[in-house]
C-alpha cells in the first residue's frame, strides 16, 4: 500500500469517527477516547488534548503555588544573607517582599544575581527587580496561558478577593495541565532514590514510592495490604486527591503536598511528628 493510500484511509477513518457531530464536551471525549481505541490515536497525545479542554475549565486557583509554599526574599535582605537560600531552593525566579508576603513589590531572576559578582560594590537590588504582575484567583487558565505568552511574562502573583496575596502561578503549572509533569535538573531523575533527605527532619518523597521501601527508609509500620505506593496511601486518607500546599498527619508522619495536578499525585513532603499529634488525622487548606 502505497504512502498517499495511507493517508487517505486514515482521513477517512477520522472523518467516519467525527460524523457523528459531538453534541456536548463528554460525546467529543467519548469520540477521542474510541479513536484512541483503534490506534488513531496515541495515549499521550490523548492526554495532552484532556489537558488542554481541562485548561478551558480550570481557574488560577486550581493550580497555584499557595501562600505558604511561597519562597520569598525580601528587600532588607543583604545579598549575601539571601543567596545561600537562592542556591538552596533553586528556583528561578523569586518574589521580592517588603516587610510581608502581601507587600511584593518585583520578581528577582535568580541569573541577575550573577551581576552581584561581576561588581559588588555596585550592585542594588532593588535595580533588578522585574515588575510583578497581578491575577485572581478566578481567572481561567487559557487566559493566563494566552497572557503569559502576549506580555513574556513567567510567573504572576494571585490575589484573592481581598486583594491579599494568595499564592503565585508561573507558566510552568499551567503547561504541566497540558503536557503532564515537567521536571527539570532539579528534580528527581528516573533512576534516583525516591525518598530525598531535604531539611533536619524533613523528607522529599515521591508519590509513586512503594509503601515497603517507605516504612524500610523512615522507620514507619503502613500496611501495604490495600495500597501499593505512599501517594495511595494519602489520597485514600484524605478521600479525594489533595491540591498543593495541602497537609494530613498519618500515625506518627505529617504530609504535605509539594506538587500535585488534576490527575495524580507526584510530591510529598514528609515530617516526623509526636504521637500525640498524629492522632489528629483531619486535613486542613493551605494557609
Amino acid at each position: 500500500m502505497s504512502e498517499t493510500s495511507t493517508k487517505v484511509g486514515w482521513f477517512e477513518h477520522i472523518s467516519t469517527l467525527l460524523s457523528r457531530k459531538p453534541e456536548d464536551r463528554e460525546q467529543l471525549l467519548a469520540l477521542l477516547h474510541s479513536a484512541c481505541e483503534r490506534n488513531l490515536l496515541d495515549a499521550d497525545a490523548l492526554a495532552m488534548i484532556e489537558g488542554v479542554l481541562q485548561v478551558s475549565e480550570k481557574q488560577v486557583r486550581d493550580v497555584m503555588v499557595p501562600r505558604s509554599q511561597m519562597d520569598t526574599i525580601d528587600i532588607s535582605e543583604k545579598p549575601e544573607e539571601f543567596i545561600p537560600f537562592v542556591i538552596e531552593t533553586a528556583h528561578s525566579r523569586f518574589p521580592v517582599t517588603d516587610g510581608s508576603k502581601d507587600q511584593i513589590i518585583g520578581i528577582l531572576l535568580a541569573k541577575d544575581l550573577l551581576r552581584y559578582y561581576a561588581s559588588r560594590e555596585e550592585f542594588d537590588i532593588r535595580d533588578m527587580l522585574r515588575p510583578v504582575v497581578y491575577v485572581p484567583e478566578s481567572k481561567k487558565l487559557n487566559i493566563l496561558l494566552k497572557d503569559f505568552r502576549s506580555n513574556r511574562n513567567h510567573i504572576a502573583i494571585v490575589v484573592d478577593e481581598y486583594g491579599g496575596v494568595a499564592g503565585f502561578v508561573t507558566i510552568e503549572d499551567v503547561l504541566e495541565q497540558i503536557v503532564g509533569d515537567i521536571e527539570d535538573e532539579y528534580d528527581f531523575d528516573e533512576d534516583d532514590t525516591y525518598i530525598v533527605a531535604d531539611t533536619e527532619g524533613h523528607y522529599r518523597v515521591r508519590a509513586i514510592t512503594e509503601i515497603t521501601s517507605f516504612n524500610e527508609t523512615l522507620g514507619a509500620t503502613f500496611s501495604d495490604n490495600e495500597f501499593d505506593t505512599i501517594g495511595g496511601l494519602v489520597i485514600n486518607k484524605f478521600g479525594r486527591l489533595p491540591r498543593n500546599g495541602e497537609s494530613i498527619a498519618i500515625e506518627d508522619f505529617s504530609f504535605t503536598v509539594l506538587r500535585a495536578d488534576s490527575r495524580r499525585l507526584h510530591l510529598l513532603e514528609v515530617e516526623r511528628i509526636r504521637p500525640d499529634v498524629a492522632e489528629n488525622t483531619g486535613s486542613h487548606e493551605p494557609v
